[in-house]
């Protein structure tokens, strides 16, 4: 618990000291909700940069830290004069901890997010232990984005926390800057809708969802987008960032942390709601938008060849596992945030709700989606109705030329903004005039100062209504989600791979520790570890006075010297397990099932 907490800690404060001062830099002077994202891109940057270099990873650790110092100080001269202080965040982070604590507190331990429903989390993991340890891996030799990993070998180096707790603490590290993020886009509202309004966009169910199986990038690709549409809102409407130059720079290092995140496909998004707000908006600004293309391409050269390289990996494959850990497409409603089910991919009416109740949230939410777009197109809101109709473009791709595996992944970075365009039907979002740090400014806005946030007093009270209603059907589907999440093993080693080799073409016995099958997801986490070989998994209290007739290799945890049935001898000490072979056994497939690499991937 601590371990997780303190990797959590570590990364929030980076990211907040981190994107402040890149902010600063950048001429802004007042604090903005837009750090936690640039922060948290900096963050993964510099640890990519920094993480291959000599001491495993000390290196990153060390570097981050400096930076945070110094990113303090800097900020301390720079903001203490003016007294501003985030006081708005403490019940954002307070609510957020919490939330996303559910699945260790439903569970009763902390370990593995989400084990039961995807197990790529055990190669993240074995690539962050190669990568710590300066071992090309297989992710590493494709081109795959390692940014995150690289973050996790600096909490690991600089707190000795480990790479399960740093991966948890990365995970909720997010979670807690979602909602950071979001509060950019009400900063008018008053204190408790504008923390209910934060948590929802910021975790919404499919955001909440992805957390509950351990996919740690995809909620950062949400997170990144949400943050590039705040920040080409503030960069044009925003009279205090009118006259920077570098005013375009934020968004740029959003996308640099994107690609380090999530490689090319990030700029798919981004990229779409790009040229879409350059074509509604036509700013004259050529000068600060060269600027900051400038630091964009200086920050993502050195992945250039990289990204060439992810362009062939396997999830881009038509031929390739086209469900991962889906049993079909999953409905795009479910990116309204009303899905009254803890599992994601089950279809209406599977789960303990009926079908009806799915259908009537969906319809409720697509009313108040359609007619928040409306409101956006009144109010000129071109940076959100860009941002949506660019997640959108990319999820109908998705759709029609890819796998349901990718469709929904496209639904997911898409939720936050969809999610905040309901909102706004309510007028309880961004349809109006950004903080600009006084009642001057919302003077020099005009008319729109008085049709946005700002306004909530104006309001109609059906509206409010309605808005109030959403939240709590949306929020209770986000926690559903969350209290539904597995938590695997609360160790890794990444010496059961490595097993795999010797024991691919015969049957093996894994006899696994009782609490790791029964209340640590376990069984599914061998089975992924082993795939590619046939694989028996029994408890270690079940195992009988002899294993299956045709087990050649049998597989036991701990360092015991005794061999754990009769004629098998130690081949191999992996710690912590050991392999035992019986000498003349018979070869071949044997009796244990074939642990297929499709089968591993996709689940139940």
């Amino acid at each position: 618990m601590i371990g997780t907490y303190a990797a959590a800690g570590a990364a929030v404060a980076a990211s907040l000291a981190l994107g402040q001062a890149a902010l600063a830099v950048c001429g802004i002077r007042r604090w903005s909700w837009l750090a936690p994202s640039v922060g948290l891109g900096l963050v993964c940057s510099i640890c990519w940069a920094t993480v291959r270099l000599p001491g495993d990873g000390a290196v990153s650790a060390a570097a981050v830290a400096a930076l945070t110092l110094a990113a303090s100080v800097f900020l301390w001269r720079r903001l203490a004069a003016e007294r501003e202080v985030p006081t708005a965040s403490l019940s954002v982070v307070a609510l957020a901890t919490g939330v996303a604590s559910l699945p260790f507190l439903v569970e009763g331990h902390f370990g593995i997010l989400g084990t039961g429903f995807n197990p790529d989390m055990s190669q993240h993991l074995l690539a962050t232990d190669r990568l710590a340890a300066g071992i090309d891996g297989e992710l590493l030799r494709h081109g795959y984005p390692l940014g995150p990993h690289a973050v996790v070998v600096g909490l690991n180096e600089g707190l000795g926390v480990g790479l399960v707790r740093g991966f948890s603490g990365l995970t909720l590290a997010v979670a807690i800057l979602a909602p950071l993020t979001a509060l950019a886009a009400f900063p008018d509202l008053p204190p408790l809708r504008r923390t209910a309004a934060a948590l929802l966009v910021g975790l919404p169910y499919l955001v909440a969802s992805y957390y509950a199986q351990g996919s740690f990038k995809e909620m950062m690709q949400a997170l990144f987008l949400l943050a590039f549409v705040l920040a080409l809102r503030e960069a044009s409407r925003n009279p205090a960032w009118n006259d920077l130059p570098l005013r375009f720079v934020p968004p740029s290092l959003i996308a640099v942390g994107s690609v380090y995140v999530y490689s090319f496909p990030g700029l798919l998004w981004l990229g779409g709601a790009l040229l879409l707000w350059l074509a509604i908006e036509r700013p004259a600004a050529s000068r600060a938008l060269l600027l900051a293309a400038v630091v964009f391409l200086i920050g993502t050269l050195p992945e250039l060849g990289r990204m060439v390289d992810f362009q062939r990996f396997e999830t881009f494959d038509p031929s390739g596992p086209g469900l991962g850990n889906l049993f079909g497409q999953i409905s795009p409603f479910e990116a309204l945030g009303i899905w009254p089910s803890g599992d994601f991919r089950l279809a209406p009416g599977d789960g303990a709700a009926p079908a009806v109740v799915y259908y009537l949230g969906a319809a409720f939410g697509l009313g108040l989606l359609a007619y928040g777009l409306v409101r956006c197109w009144r109010h000129r809101e071109s940076a959100l109705m860009a941002g949506v109709l660019a997640a959108a473009g990319v999820y109908v791709a998705a759709r029609v030329g890819g796998t349901p595996y990718t469709a929904a992944k496209a639904l997911e970075v898409a939720a936050p903004l969809v999610i905040l365009t309901i909102l706004s039907s309510a007028g309880g979002a961004a349809a109006g005039a950004p903080h600009s740090g006084g009642r001057e400014a919302s003077e020099h806005m005009g008319e729109a100062a008085v049709t946005g946030p700002a306004a909530g007093p104006f309001v109609p009270a059906a509206g409010r209504l309605l808005l109030a209603v959403y939240i709590l059907a949306a929020g209770t589907c986000s926690l559903l989600a969350f209290a539904n999440a597995p938590v695997g093993p609360t160790s890794y080693s990444s010496a059961l791979a490595g097993l795999r080799p010797l024991i691919a073409q015969d049957s093996a016995l894994v006899l696994a520790p009782d609490r790791l099958l029964a209340e640590e997801q376990g069984r599914r986490y061998i089975a992924w570890e082993l795939r590619g070989g046939r694989v028996c998994i029994e408890s270690e209290s079940e195992a009988g006075d002899a294993p299956p007739p045709g087990v050649r290799f049998v597989v036991t945890a701990g360092s015991a010297s005794r061999a754990p049935y009769p004629g098998y001898e130690l081949r191999r000490r992996a710690a912590p397990y050991l392999l035992w072979e019986r000498p003349g056994g018979a070869a071949g497939p044997g009796p244990c099932p074939l642990i297929a690499v499709r089968q591993a991937r996709q689940g139940p």
